[in-house]
C-alpha cells in the first residue's frame, strides 16, 4: 500500500486549523479522525498519533489528525473538551471534501479526546463508529478513590513506601484531602453529584462521568474500549464505571468491545504497547469494513 501524507487546512469560525491527511492509494470508504487530548497536538505523545495513523492507513483507511484551536500550528484560543465539537465536525467536513469516496467516519481519542468523541459523536450521523482510550472521566472524588484504592492502599506492604512517609520524603497531598471532604459531606449528608457541578482548570466536574454516559447512550454505533493497566486516569474511568448502573449497562453491550493492555502506562510509552494499540485498532476497523 502506497501511502501519500499532505497537508490539510481548512476553517473553523473564521480560524486556521491544520491536518496531515494520511491518504492511502486505494483507499477503503471509512476514514478515521483522530481527535487528540489537550494539551497535545497532532503527532502525539512518543509520536503516537503518527505510527498510529501511518499504520491504520497502510491497511487502506484514510486517517486525519489535526491541531484543535489553539493548539499545536493551529489558530484560535483553546477551548478544552468540552467545547472541541466544531473543531471536530469541521475535520470531517475537511476530510470529505479532499475525499469523496470517503462514506463513512471513525472517531479515535486518548484520555479527554475520547472524552470530546463521547461528547460529539451521537450528534453527527457520519460517525458510525469510535475508538476510547483510556477516557478522561475526573472528579475530585473520584481521583481520590482511584489514589486510595490504587496508590496508597497498594503500598501498605511496601517497607519502602512506609519509610518514606514517616520520613516525610512522601506527601498525601490534595487528592486525599479531596477524598476526606468529599466523605465528610457524605457524613453529614451532602451529595457529590449536587450542586452545580464545580469545576477547575484542568476540567474536574462532578458530573462528567455521568454525562459521558449519556452520550455514548445516545451514540447507536460501535465503540472500541482499550484501557492501561498502570495507568489512575483508567483505573478512574473503571471506579466510575462500576458505581454507575448506566455505564455498567452500556458496557455490557454488544456492540461495545472492551480490551485491556495490563502493563501498559496512559501514553502506550513503549513500541511494544504502541503496537498492540495499532493492532486492535485495524483488526477492529476491519469488521464490517470495505
Amino acid at each position: 500500500m502506497i501511502v501519500t501524507e499532505t497537508p490539510l487546512v481548512f476553517s473553523c469560525e473564521g480560524d486556521r486549523l491544520l491536518g496531515i491527511l494520511h491518504r492511502p492509494d486505494r483507499p477503503r470508504d471509512t476514514a478515521v479522525v483522530v481527535v487528540v487530548g489537550g494539551p497535545q497536538y497532532r503527532i502525539g505523545s512518543h509520536r503516537q498519533f503518527l505510527l498510529l495513523a501511518r499504520a491504520v492507513a497502510d491497511a487502506g483507511f484514510p486517517v486525519l489528525r489535526f491541531d484543535y484551536r489553539g493548539m499545536g500550528d493551529s489558530e484560535g484560543d483553546f477551548r478544552g473538551f468540552e467545547d472541541a465539537g466544531d473543531d471536530i465536525r469541521q475535520a470531517l467536513e475537511a476530510l470529505g471534501a479532499a475525499m469523496p469516496e470517503v462514506r463513512k467516519f471513525v472517531l479515535w481519542g486518548l484520555c479527554d479526546g475520547a472524552s470530546a468523541i463521547l461528547f460529539y459523536a451521537a450528534g453527527d450521523p457520519r460517525v458510525e463508529r469510535i475508538v476510547l482510550l483510556n477516557p478522561w472521566v475526573r472528579t475530585e472524588a473520584g481521583e481520590a478513590r482511584a489514589m486510595l484504592r490504587h496508590y496508597y492502599l497498594a503500598q501498605l506492604t511496601n517497607r519502602d513506601f512506609w519509610a518514606k512517609l514517616l520520613s516525610g520524603k512522601v506527601a498525601l497531598g490534595p487528592s486525599v484531602r479531596g477524598f476526606a471532604r468529599t466523605l465528610a459531606k457524605r457524613l453529614t449528608g451532602s451529595s457529590e453529584r449536587g450542586g452545580t457541578g464545580e469545576e477547575n482548570g484542568c476540567g474536574v466536574d462532578a458530573s462528567l462521568p455521568d454525562r459521558m454516559a449519556a452520550g455514548l447512550q445516545r451514540f447507536t454505533g460501535s465503540v472500541l474500549l482499550i484501557l492501561s493497566g498502570k495507568d489512575l486516569t483508567a483505573r478512574e474511568f473503571e471506579d466510575a464505571a462500576k458505581l454507575s448502573p448506566l455505564w455498567q449497562s452500556l458496557l455490557q453491550e454488544d456492540r461495545v468491545t472492551v480490551e485491556r493492555l495490563p502493563e501498559s502506562d496512559h501514553t502506550f510509552s513503549r513500541a511494544e504497547w504502541r503496537e498492540r494499540v495499532e493492532a486492535m485498532t485495524r483488526d477492529w476497523l476491519d469488521i464490517g469494513a470495505s
